[in-house]
């Protein structure tokens, strides 16, 4: 496998393509050419790349032709549909839709985490939920001194997570409100301007909605762990980027605030701010733009034997979900895993 390889980005012009884009650029990815693919609806539009403008074609069939490797953010319809059709081509494809997480087949990858699921990729790997990211990054060097036996996470997520126009409506929704305007919700079954919504996708007949469960199984199928206990509560909250969770933590075994500090401080891909006595914790706030995974609040559950609680937050766009599938694609590049087996 070349080096170099020709790159798409499928869905390039939404809000996590163009990500994708800016993130490759900017870690100078080596691809020999990066082709933006889109809909029918914004072919023949330009993206910016470096230094130069590249022209979105049009998302077919014959898109991969050529290709050496995909990374998909173009919805589960699209992944579904094409991702097969890339691997066959002899295409790698790194999907950041939901559509392939659990087929047991696919490997789902935080390169932090569990890079060794790469090594048996039959030639699709799927990234991700955007709040599992950011909560496994943090749960895996905790996990390898004590194991983990149950987790509970309530989200606060931001509005990008439901794209561009849930974007422009509360951005919207916010200007309706200081002119004294009536408000129309759109995007959301409910005003999200100086509002919480505690539903994120469709309810489950258990009563959790999608968002939650994919918040359970993913974390299980990525730290490889079945007996990981994990129950969450989302929240869609009306910030603009940044998702940040509450985290309680059960181990094993004992491990206090001043050893989780010093675990978390030298784990791959995080930041630890936790001086409370001086106002320093994680806000969506600092994490916007940013790579890191941010940490915070850090303490001992005091209601409970061997838990610790925390506060993590991260950029929802980059973190979870441009930049985990970029740095997908440095690892494939790197072991020479560029190929469809």
């Amino acid at each position: 496998m070349s080096r170099n390889p020709v790159v798409a980005v499928a869905g390039a012009t939404g809000a996590v393509g163009r990500e994708m884009l800016r993130i490759l650029a900017e870690r100078d990815f080596p691809a020999r050419e990066v082709i933006p693919l889109a809909s029918s609806r914004s072919a023949g539009s330009k993206l910016e790349y470096k230094d130069s403008e590249l022209t979105v074609q049009e998302l077919t069939e014959d898109s991969f032709k050529g290709v050496d490797l995909a990374i998909f953010s173009a919805g589960g319809g699209t992944s579904e549909k094409y991702a097969p059709i890339a691997a066959q081509s002899g295409c790698v494809v790194v999907d950041n839709s939901s559509f392939w997480r659990m087929d047991p087949s696919v490997p789902l990858v935080v390169p932090e985490v569990n890079p060794e699921a790469l090594e048996k990729h039959q030639g699709i790997i799927a990234n991700p939920n955007c709040s599992t990211i950011q909560m496994v990054v943090v749960l895996k060097p905790l996990h390898d001194v004590s194991r983990i036996k149950r987790v509970v996470v309530s989200t606060y997520q931001a509005v990008s997570g439901s794209g561009q126009k849930a974007v422009k409506e509360l951005e919207t929704q916010v200007k309706q409100l200081f002119n004294m305007e009536e408000v129309t919700p759109s995007v959301y079954p409910y005003q999200i301007a100086f509002n919480c919504i505690p539903h994120l996708d469709a309810f489950m007949d258990n009563g959790y909605t999608r968002e939650e469960m994919k918040m359970v199984n993913e974390t299980v199928k990525i730290m490889g762990d079945q007996g990981i206990r994990v129950t969450a509560t989302t929240v869609r909250v009306p910030v603009f980027f940044g998702h940040s969770e509450s985290l309680n933590v059960q181990t094993e075994s004992r491990i206090s605030r001043e050893e989780a500090r010093a675990i978390l401080t030298q784990a791959p891909g995080i930041r630890v701010m936790d001086n409370p006595e001086e106002k320093i914790y994680p806000m969506p706030l600092f994490a916007a733009g940013k790579d890191e995974t941010f940490v915070g609040r850090i303490r001992e559950d005091q209601s409970t034997e061997n838990a610790l609680d925390m506060w993590v937050v991260a950029d929802n766009i980059r973190k979870g979900a441009a930049l985990n599938a970029v740095q997908i694609a440095e690892f494939l590049l790197v072991k020479d895993l560029v190929r469809v087996p």
